[in-house]
Formats: structure tokens, sequence, C-alpha cells
């Protein structure tokens, strides 16, 4: 798959499928559109092409929206790379964006830049300057461009009754299986392992301390979690905690994972780390001898889920 950063970096000159939207998350509604824009470039010779926007529109046009994403747009390239598409268009989601008119939306970027042949929208898929524009603007402007509009019904969408919106709400109440489950695969969070404290280590449980560069990322609800990663084309299981370490008198946000049977350096090496089940809410503990009772708890827990759901 191509990224291209910029709608002034795209220079494909051949005829192309496009659909529309923000895509966060990346859910198995999405991948239902997704699939079916591969299909028809595929049957009609034609390029397949998402085009996104980052930042979220939301974080442009609300200035106090406290909008957390699902993926940052690396995952969500990930994701789509994965299905097979041929482009990945990003354009730079502004005010001045915002404004510009839905015939011009059209005529400037998906006829003259992109040489739309077909666009595949949901029916109530909204564009244009204050989002005046619905699918019957966009079969007019079809029939003015000489491009189809090809419409992915009501019954279609709420067939996957799924929504980025019920899989933030999922995260934010730590309901890491519900999440799962209408992603399609494992929720991720992808960041630089950097030194920590080395408390874990001292508690007999060596973490490595995950910093997330990009702040607009989604962390699920403090608490520990069934997690994996693949290190050096490895898959190493393992359990997290998200929190502030309230038992030793935290003050600031950390994400810690505590591998099983790894013993590699891994500092500044950019990692995934796939979250599975939540094994329980972040606690304060009367003393740190209780913690380290409650972590090894934490561990069988997770072992046990392993071998029944990870059987190699």
């Amino acid at each position: 798959m191509n990224r291209v950063n910029s709608i002034e970096s795209y220079k494909e000159e051949a005829p192309t499928v496009v659909t529309i939207g923000t895509f966060d998350g990346v859910h198995i509604g999405h991948q239902k559109i997704v699939k079916r824009l591969i299909n028809a470039g595929k049957l009609e010779g034609l390029k397949s092409v998402i085009l996104t926007f980052f930042p979220h529109p939301r974080m442009v046009l609300q200035k106090d929206s406290s909008i957390k994403l699902i993926n940052t747009i690396d995952e969500r390239h990930a994701i789509l790379d994965a299905l097979g598409l041929d482009y990945l268009l990003i354009k730079k989601f502004t005010k001045a964006f915002s404004r510009l008119s839905a015939e011009d939306f059209v005529k400037q970027i998906l006829v003259d830049k992109l040489h739309a042949k077909k666009v595949i929208i949901g029916y109530d898929h909204r564009f244009g300057r204050n989002r005046n524009a619905n699918i019957d603007d966009l079969k007019r402007f079809g029939k003015a461009y000489n491009f189809e509009v090809e419409e992915i019904s009501a019954q279609d969408i709420n067939e996957v009754a799924v929504s980025s919106t019920k899989i933030r709400k999922a995260l934010n109440e730590g309901d890491i299986s519900k999440a799962n489950t209408f992603l399609g695969y494992n929720f991720m969070i992808t960041g630089r392992v950097v030194k920590g404290k080395g408390l874990g280590r001292q508690l007999g449980f060596p973490t490595a301390n995950i910093k997330v560069e990009e702040n607009y990322k989604l962390i699920p609800k403090y608490g520990s979690y069934i997690v994996s990663s693949t290190i050096n084309n490895k898959t190493v299981f393992g359990m997290l905690n998200i929190g502030m370490n309230p038992t030793v008198a935290g003050n600031t946000e950390s994400i810690e994972v505590h591998f099983f049977n790894f013993n590699k350096d891994i500092y500044n090496k950019t990692i995934q780390i796939d979250l599975y089940e939540r094994i329980r809410d972040e606690q304060k503990f009367e003393s740190v001898e209780a913690l380290k009772n409650q972590l090894a708890k934490d561990r069988e827990t997770a072992l046990v889920y392993i071998a029944k759901h990870h059987v190699k």
C-alpha cells in the first residue's frame, strides 16, 4: 500500500475508486467498506483509495474537544495495509479546508486530483462547507463530472451494529473484550520503551515502561491487562499495568508491561502491545508485600488465560 501524506504529493494518474472518512479504529464496519472498495477496484481496473483526514475534524472544529483516537495514524496505516488497499491518502484537516464548498471538494480533489471514476459512500455521509451536502448531491456531481456513486445502504451499515464511538466507550470502561469484538482485531498500544524507576524489578516483576508519543491516542481505563507483543519475530506474552502506581505514591500516569519468560534489552525500541483481556482495576495496596502478592495472582490469571486461548 502507498501512503501519501498530502493531496499535493499524490501523483497517481490512473483512475480510482474512492471512499472517504476518518476510519478511526478501522473496525468491522469499516473493514466491510474497505473490502468492498478493494473488490470494486479489482473488478473495474481502478486503484483503490481511502481519503482520510488528520487531525480528526472534531479536534480542529471544536477547540474544547477531548476526543481521543482508537488508532494513531501509523496504526491505522498498518491495519489498512494488511487489507490490501492501494492508496491511503491523508488530507490535513484545517479550518480553511472545512470551508471548501461541496462542489469545489468534488472538482478539485475527487475529480482533478484523484481521477475518481467511482465513489463508494454511506447513505448518511455529509460533506462540504458546514457538512451541507449529502449523498443526493454527490450523485448529482457524479453525473456532472462523470463518476459513479455507489451507496452503502442503511441496512448494510446498521447490520454491523458498531461505531468508533461505541469502541471508545468500551475502552474507557476497560471492556477490552467488547472493544476487540467490535474492532475485529486486538486493540493495540504502540510506544517506545523508556527508562523507569526500576520499581518493578525490585518487586520481582521487571517492567518495560512504554512512552506513547501521540497525545491523541486513547489509553484504556486504569488497571491490569493480559497482553502480547512481537519482539524479534517472536510472540511474547505478559501483563500490562496502566495507572498512577498509588501503592508507591506515584504521581504520573505510567504504562508498564511485564513480559513472561523474557529477559532481553529492549530500551529505546518501539513496540506494539496487543491487549486481550482485563484482569482488574488499579488498586492501592496496604503494603508493597500485598502488591507483590497481587502481581503473582495476576500473573497466574494471565497464564491460565493464555494457556486456554493461545495454545501453541
